[in-house]
Protein backbone atom coordinates (compact mmCIF):
# COMPACT_ATOMS: atom_id res chain seq x y z
CA UNK A 1 0.00 0.00 0.00
CA UNK A 2 1.17 3.94 -0.28
CA UNK A 3 1.55 5.73 2.82
CA UNK A 4 2.53 9.30 3.48
CA UNK A 5 5.93 9.20 5.95
CA UNK A 6 8.06 10.60 7.61
CA UNK A 7 11.24 9.67 7.13
CA UNK A 8 13.40 12.24 8.46
CA UNK A 9 12.02 15.08 10.94
CA UNK A 10 11.55 18.77 9.14
CA UNK A 11 9.22 20.50 7.32
CA UNK A 12 6.28 19.30 4.96
CA UNK A 13 8.45 19.26 1.80
CA UNK A 14 10.72 16.70 3.65
CA UNK A 15 7.33 14.07 3.70
CA UNK A 16 7.40 11.16 0.80
CA UNK A 17 4.63 8.66 -0.33
CA UNK A 18 6.23 5.30 -0.42
CA UNK A 19 5.12 1.92 -1.10
CA UNK A 20 4.85 -0.19 2.51
CA UNK A 21 3.17 -3.18 3.73
CA UNK A 22 0.11 -3.91 4.86
CA UNK A 23 0.06 -3.51 8.54
CA UNK A 24 -0.56 -6.42 10.95
CA UNK A 25 -4.12 -7.17 12.11
CA UNK A 26 -3.82 -7.99 15.80
CA UNK A 27 -6.41 -9.49 17.81
CA UNK A 28 -8.78 -6.81 18.98
CA UNK A 29 -7.79 -4.82 15.59
CA UNK A 30 -9.40 -3.94 12.51
CA UNK A 31 -7.73 -2.93 9.08
CA UNK A 32 -9.29 0.08 7.62
CA UNK A 33 -9.71 0.54 3.46
CA UNK A 34 -8.97 4.47 4.26
CA UNK A 35 -11.36 7.23 2.17
CA UNK A 36 -10.47 10.12 3.71
CA UNK A 37 -8.17 11.66 6.62
CA UNK A 38 -8.20 14.78 8.41
CA UNK A 39 -5.39 16.73 8.84
CA UNK A 40 -4.78 18.20 12.18
CA UNK A 41 -2.33 20.52 14.16
CA UNK A 42 -0.46 17.93 15.50
CA UNK A 43 0.46 16.40 12.47
CA UNK A 44 2.33 19.47 11.62
CA UNK A 45 4.04 19.39 15.03
CA UNK A 46 4.68 15.86 14.99
CA UNK A 47 6.91 15.68 11.78
CA UNK A 48 9.00 18.70 13.35
CA UNK A 49 9.69 16.90 16.72
CA UNK A 50 7.82 19.31 18.62
CA UNK A 51 4.62 16.95 19.53
CA UNK A 52 4.72 16.36 23.15
CA UNK A 53 5.45 12.71 22.24
CA UNK A 54 7.26 11.42 19.75
CA UNK A 55 7.30 8.29 17.32
CA UNK A 56 10.28 6.25 15.82
CA UNK A 57 11.45 7.37 12.20
CA UNK A 58 9.70 6.69 9.89
CA UNK A 59 5.80 7.18 10.78
CA UNK A 60 2.88 8.12 8.75
CA UNK A 61 1.10 11.01 10.56
CA UNK A 62 -2.57 11.50 10.51
CA UNK A 63 -5.07 11.02 13.95
CA UNK A 64 -8.05 10.26 11.98
CA UNK A 65 -9.80 8.25 9.17
CA UNK A 66 -12.85 7.08 8.02
CA UNK A 67 -12.90 4.09 5.50
CA UNK A 68 -14.29 0.51 5.52
CA UNK A 69 -13.28 -2.13 7.49
CA UNK A 70 -11.92 -5.09 4.70
CA UNK A 71 -10.48 -7.32 7.74
CA UNK A 72 -11.14 -8.54 11.41
CA UNK A 73 -9.19 -9.36 13.92
CA UNK A 74 -9.63 -12.28 16.44
CA UNK A 75 -11.66 -11.04 19.13
CA UNK A 76 -13.37 -7.95 17.69
CA UNK A 77 -17.28 -8.66 18.51
CA UNK A 78 -18.48 -5.13 17.58
CA UNK A 79 -17.41 -4.84 14.26
CA UNK A 80 -17.88 -6.90 10.87
CA UNK A 81 -16.04 -6.36 7.41
CA UNK A 82 -17.93 -3.83 5.34
CA UNK A 83 -18.97 -1.49 8.12
CA UNK A 84 -18.38 2.21 7.39
CA UNK A 85 -16.31 3.93 10.15
CA UNK A 86 -14.40 6.18 11.36
CA UNK A 87 -11.11 5.83 13.46
CA UNK A 88 -8.97 8.04 15.82
CA UNK A 89 -5.78 6.33 15.77
CA UNK A 90 -3.35 9.12 16.41
CA UNK A 91 -1.10 7.85 14.19
CA UNK A 92 -0.99 6.14 10.46
CA UNK A 93 -4.19 7.79 8.97
CA UNK A 94 -2.46 9.09 6.09
CA UNK A 95 -1.75 5.89 4.47
CA UNK A 96 -4.70 3.60 2.00
CA UNK A 97 -4.82 1.42 5.03
CA UNK A 98 -5.08 1.67 8.94
CA UNK A 99 -4.91 -0.63 11.73
CA UNK A 100 -6.94 0.57 14.40
CA UNK A 101 -7.86 -1.04 17.75
CA UNK A 102 -12.00 -1.22 17.67
CA UNK A 103 -11.86 0.76 20.98
CA UNK A 104 -10.81 4.00 19.04
CA UNK A 105 -13.48 3.18 16.12
CA UNK A 106 -16.69 3.72 15.65
CA UNK A 107 -19.47 3.17 12.80
CA UNK A 108 -20.55 6.24 10.97
CA UNK A 109 -23.90 6.70 9.75
CA UNK A 110 -25.74 5.93 6.50
CA UNK A 111 -26.28 9.37 5.69
CA UNK A 112 -22.44 10.95 6.59
CA UNK A 113 -20.36 10.85 4.04
CA UNK A 114 -16.47 9.97 3.90
CA UNK A 115 -15.31 13.75 4.01
CA UNK A 116 -17.20 14.52 6.71
CA UNK A 117 -16.88 11.61 9.20
CA UNK A 118 -13.28 12.12 8.87
CA UNK A 119 -12.98 16.00 9.97
CA UNK A 120 -15.70 15.00 12.40
CA UNK A 121 -13.81 13.10 15.33
CA UNK A 122 -10.83 15.36 16.89
CA UNK A 123 -12.45 18.76 16.29
CA UNK A 124 -15.94 18.08 17.07
CA UNK A 125 -14.93 15.43 19.92
CA UNK A 126 -12.62 17.94 21.60
CA UNK A 127 -15.58 20.51 21.59
CA UNK A 128 -17.96 19.23 22.75
CA UNK A 129 -16.03 17.77 25.69
CA UNK A 130 -14.32 21.08 26.57
CA UNK A 131 -17.71 23.00 26.46
CA UNK A 132 -20.38 20.14 27.63
CA UNK A 133 -18.27 18.44 30.24
CA UNK A 134 -15.52 20.92 30.69
CA UNK A 135 -16.61 24.24 31.00
CA UNK A 136 -20.60 23.06 31.53
CA UNK A 137 -21.77 25.77 29.29
CA UNK A 138 -25.20 27.02 30.13
CA UNK A 139 -28.21 28.29 27.78
CA UNK A 140 -27.95 32.20 26.89
CA UNK A 141 -23.96 32.29 28.51
CA UNK A 142 -21.98 33.67 26.23
CA UNK A 143 -19.36 32.08 24.42
CA UNK A 144 -15.85 33.90 22.89
CA UNK A 145 -14.36 31.42 20.40
CA UNK A 146 -10.35 32.63 18.87
CA UNK A 147 -9.17 31.17 16.16
CA UNK A 148 -12.92 30.75 15.26
CA UNK A 149 -12.34 29.86 11.50
CA UNK A 150 -9.97 27.07 11.85
CA UNK A 151 -11.16 23.21 12.40
CA UNK A 152 -11.90 23.42 16.30
CA UNK A 153 -12.94 27.22 16.19
CA UNK A 154 -15.70 26.19 13.72
CA UNK A 155 -16.99 23.25 15.59
CA UNK A 156 -16.90 25.64 18.81
CA UNK A 157 -19.14 27.84 17.06
CA UNK A 158 -21.64 25.82 16.01
CA UNK A 159 -22.39 23.60 18.78
CA UNK A 160 -22.05 26.42 21.12
CA UNK A 161 -25.22 27.82 18.93
CA UNK A 162 -26.81 24.64 19.40
CA UNK A 163 -26.64 24.58 23.29
CA UNK A 164 -28.26 27.91 23.32
CA UNK A 165 -25.05 30.25 23.92
CA UNK A 166 -24.62 33.81 22.26
CA UNK A 167 -21.89 33.22 20.30
CA UNK A 168 -19.01 35.98 19.23
CA UNK A 169 -16.41 34.35 16.80
CA UNK A 170 -12.94 36.23 16.70
CA UNK A 171 -10.43 35.55 13.63
CA UNK A 172 -8.07 37.34 11.59
CA UNK A 173 -9.54 38.75 8.55
CA UNK A 174 -12.74 39.78 7.12
CA UNK A 175 -13.13 36.31 5.00
CA UNK A 176 -12.53 33.89 7.99
CA UNK A 177 -15.39 36.12 10.37
CA UNK A 178 -17.49 35.88 7.09
CA UNK A 179 -17.39 31.89 7.40
CA UNK A 180 -18.14 31.88 11.11
CA UNK A 181 -20.99 34.02 10.44
CA UNK A 182 -22.38 31.32 7.68
CA UNK A 183 -21.82 29.07 10.54
CA UNK A 184 -23.98 30.70 13.26
CA UNK A 185 -21.74 33.66 15.04
CA UNK A 186 -23.65 36.10 16.47
CA UNK A 187 -21.02 38.43 16.64
CA UNK A 188 -17.51 38.56 14.81
CA UNK A 189 -14.54 40.86 15.25
CA UNK A 190 -11.05 40.93 13.59
CA UNK A 191 -7.97 40.66 15.60
CA UNK A 192 -4.71 41.77 14.72
CA UNK A 193 -2.07 39.10 13.83
CA UNK A 194 1.82 38.65 15.15
CA UNK A 195 2.85 39.47 18.66
CA UNK A 196 0.53 42.07 20.34
CA UNK A 197 1.83 45.20 22.14
CA UNK A 198 0.12 46.58 25.59
CA UNK A 199 -1.68 48.98 23.60
CA UNK A 200 -3.47 46.31 21.29
CA UNK A 201 -3.94 43.69 24.14
CA UNK A 202 -5.76 46.38 25.40
CA UNK A 203 -8.12 47.16 22.35
CA UNK A 204 -8.77 43.62 22.18
CA UNK A 205 -10.23 43.31 25.80
CA UNK A 206 -12.15 46.14 25.22
CA UNK A 207 -13.81 44.99 22.03
CA UNK A 208 -14.56 41.86 24.15
CA UNK A 209 -15.83 43.57 26.90
CA UNK A 210 -18.09 45.86 24.21
CA UNK A 211 -19.65 43.15 22.84
CA UNK A 212 -20.98 41.48 26.21
CA UNK A 213 -22.06 44.83 27.28
CA UNK A 214 -19.17 45.18 29.47
CA UNK A 215 -19.63 41.71 31.76
CA UNK A 216 -17.42 40.02 29.71
CA UNK A 217 -17.54 36.22 28.62
CA UNK A 218 -18.75 33.67 30.36
CA UNK A 219 -16.45 30.80 28.20
CA UNK A 220 -13.37 31.47 26.14
CA UNK A 221 -12.52 28.99 24.10
CA UNK A 222 -8.68 29.66 23.25
CA UNK A 223 -6.93 27.14 20.71
CA UNK A 224 -4.29 29.64 19.97
CA UNK A 225 -2.51 31.06 23.68
CA UNK A 226 0.66 33.35 22.97
CA UNK A 227 -0.21 37.08 23.81
CA UNK A 228 -3.62 36.62 23.11
CA UNK A 229 -4.72 34.64 26.23
CA UNK A 230 -3.94 37.59 28.89
CA UNK A 231 -6.48 40.28 27.73
CA UNK A 232 -9.14 37.55 26.94
CA UNK A 233 -8.86 36.22 30.61
CA UNK A 234 -9.04 40.31 31.92
CA UNK A 235 -12.35 39.96 29.46
CA UNK A 236 -14.08 37.41 31.27
CA UNK A 237 -17.16 37.52 33.30
CA UNK A 238 -16.96 36.41 37.10
CA UNK A 239 -17.16 32.90 37.32
CA UNK A 240 -16.25 32.76 33.80
CA UNK A 241 -14.48 29.50 32.66
CA UNK A 242 -11.61 29.80 30.32
CA UNK A 243 -10.61 27.00 28.37
CA UNK A 244 -7.13 25.87 27.23
CA UNK A 245 -6.97 24.19 24.50
CA UNK A 246 -4.06 24.72 22.62
CA UNK A 247 -0.89 27.23 21.32
CA UNK A 248 -1.29 27.65 17.52
CA UNK A 249 0.17 30.95 17.74
CA UNK A 250 3.39 30.15 19.42
CA UNK A 251 4.20 30.37 23.22
CA UNK A 252 2.85 28.75 26.12
CA UNK A 253 1.31 32.24 27.82
CA UNK A 254 2.70 33.01 31.13
CA UNK A 255 -0.85 34.22 33.22
CA UNK A 256 -0.72 36.48 36.26
CA UNK A 257 -2.46 34.14 37.66
CA UNK A 258 -4.27 36.84 40.69
CA UNK A 259 -6.87 37.03 37.78
CA UNK A 260 -8.25 33.73 38.35
CA UNK A 261 -8.71 34.97 42.18
CA UNK A 262 -9.91 38.39 41.10
CA UNK A 263 -12.66 37.32 38.67
CA UNK A 264 -13.44 34.35 40.73
CA UNK A 265 -13.14 32.28 37.24
CA UNK A 266 -11.79 28.86 36.56
CA UNK A 267 -8.44 28.26 34.16
CA UNK A 268 -9.66 24.45 33.06
CA UNK A 269 -7.47 22.41 30.63
CA UNK A 270 -8.52 20.55 28.09
CA UNK A 271 -7.28 17.01 27.04
CA UNK A 272 -9.76 15.13 25.50
CA UNK A 273 -7.52 12.61 24.05
CA UNK A 274 -6.48 12.02 28.02
CA UNK A 275 -9.98 11.91 28.51
CA UNK A 276 -11.23 9.82 25.67
CA UNK A 277 -8.90 6.96 27.09
CA UNK A 278 -10.62 7.06 30.49
CA UNK A 279 -14.14 7.64 30.13
CA UNK A 280 -15.00 5.40 26.51
CA UNK A 281 -18.68 5.14 26.94
CA UNK A 282 -19.29 8.75 27.80
CA UNK A 283 -16.90 9.22 24.94
CA UNK A 284 -19.29 7.43 22.49
CA UNK A 285 -22.17 9.12 24.15
CA UNK A 286 -21.04 12.19 23.05
CA UNK A 287 -20.37 11.07 19.14
CA UNK A 288 -24.25 9.99 19.35
CA UNK A 289 -25.08 13.08 20.47
CA UNK A 290 -22.74 14.83 17.44
CA UNK A 291 -24.25 12.44 15.12
CA UNK A 292 -27.35 13.60 16.37
CA UNK A 293 -26.90 17.08 15.80
CA UNK A 294 -25.26 16.38 12.30
CA UNK A 295 -28.87 14.58 11.01
CA UNK A 296 -30.81 17.47 12.52
CA UNK A 297 -28.39 20.16 10.53
CA UNK A 298 -27.32 21.79 13.57
CA UNK A 299 -23.49 20.89 12.99
CA UNK A 300 -21.81 21.06 9.34
CA UNK A 301 -17.65 20.19 9.66
CA UNK A 302 -16.69 22.35 6.48
CA UNK A 303 -14.12 21.01 4.30
CA UNK A 304 -12.23 23.54 3.16
CA UNK A 305 -9.52 21.97 1.12
CA UNK A 306 -9.00 18.35 0.25
CA UNK A 307 -5.64 17.01 -1.41
CA UNK A 308 -5.04 13.21 -3.04
CA UNK A 309 -2.57 11.31 -0.82
CA UNK A 310 0.42 12.04 -3.62
CA UNK A 311 0.15 15.43 -2.45
CA UNK A 312 -0.48 15.22 1.15
CA UNK A 313 2.69 17.03 1.89
CA UNK A 314 1.04 19.98 0.49
CA UNK A 315 -2.45 19.34 2.75
CA UNK A 316 -0.32 19.66 5.69
CA UNK A 317 1.63 22.85 4.46
CA UNK A 318 -1.69 24.31 3.65
CA UNK A 319 -2.88 23.84 7.54
CA UNK A 320 1.32 25.18 8.88
CA UNK A 321 1.11 28.34 6.98
CA UNK A 322 -2.68 29.34 8.45
CA UNK A 323 -4.26 29.19 5.05
CA UNK A 324 -7.25 26.51 5.87
CA UNK A 325 -10.35 27.71 6.79
CA UNK A 326 -12.31 24.48 8.50
CA UNK A 327 -10.85 21.13 7.92
CA UNK A 328 -8.32 20.18 5.30
CA UNK A 329 -8.70 16.36 4.24
CA UNK A 330 -6.41 14.10 2.40
CA UNK A 331 -8.95 11.33 -0.01
CA UNK A 332 -7.25 7.97 -0.95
Amino acid sequence: MKALQCVELGMPDKLQVNDVPDPEVLPGHVLIENKAASVNFPDVLMIQGLYQFQPELPFSPGGESAGTIIEIGEDVENFKIGDRVFAMTGLGAFAEKTVAHENSVMKIPDTMNFETAAALPMTYGTSLYALKQRAELKEGETLLVLGAAGGVGLATVELGKAMGAKVIAAASTQEKVDLCKKHGADEVFIYPTGKLDRDQQKELSSKIKELTGGVGANVVYDPIGDCYSEPCIRATAWDGRYLVIGFAAGEIPKIPINLALLKGMKIVGVFWGAWVGMNPKENKSNFQELFNLHTDGKINPEVSDSFMLENGASAIAHLKDRKAKGKVIITM
